[in-house]
């Protein structure tokens, strides 16, 4: 089931979520619907508090980026071909690598990208949709992909990343956004 996105705006976005253990009710049925949600919603990543639950669970495909990238790109980034994977209860080990901007978006503040300078390679903790531990090593775009998520069940927001004064110019969109003014293709919520 296709499930709606929160608006920017919402207390949940700015919540640090909680962890959950393999005995969440629904959990297997949410992990099914956070994966249509994001193909609905054209994203190629998802966290739980984007759909208004304060957990730690996010999903990623960053195969999709690969798919669709133009010939002269092909074999820019390491990570190629992407993955596609569920983190649960995800933890950063270590960051590593430069930092390099890439144009961001988000499903919850549509209609707005910007550069945003992330650390090259991440190495993290976390649970597969089996509870099995894992910790395993990310870089290039699905790093990237993998932090933007991450901050989400952290309860940041990649905006957070620009410098005072263009948060202050995108500042009558974000208002917009939060009050439902903006037309998006997928179901929105504007929640408090």
């Amino acid at each position: 089931m296709v499930l709606p996105i929160v608006a920017y705006g919402a207390q949940v976005l700015r919540k640090k979520c909680v962890d959950i253990d393999a005995g969440y009710p629904g959990l297997e049925k949410l992990i099914a619907d956070m994966w249509e949600t994001m193909y609905a919603s054209n994203g190629v990543g998802l966290a739980a508090p984007q759909i208004n639950r304060d957990i730690r669970l996010f999903v990623v495909d960053s195969s999709q980026i690969f798919e669709h990238q133009e010939a002269e790109d092909k074999g820019r980034y390491p990570d190629e071909p992407g993955i596609k994977q569920v983190f649960i209860n995800a933890q950063i080990v270590t960051l590593d690598g430069e930092d390099w901007p890439y144009n961001e978006g988000c499903l919850s503040i549509p209609h707005i990208r910007e550069d945003v300078f992330r650390k090259e390679e991440v190495v993290l903790s976390y649970m597969d949709e089996h509870f099995q531990p894992q910790t395993k090593t990310f870089n290039g775009i699905t790093a990237r992909v993998i932090l933007h998520e991450y901050d989400h069940i952290e309860g940041k927001l990649f905006i957070d990343y620009l410098k005072p004064l263009r948060r202050k110019m995108l500042q009558g969109k974000l208002n917009d956004i939060s009050k439902g003014k903006t037309r998006v293709d997928y179901k929105m919520i504007y929640v408090k």
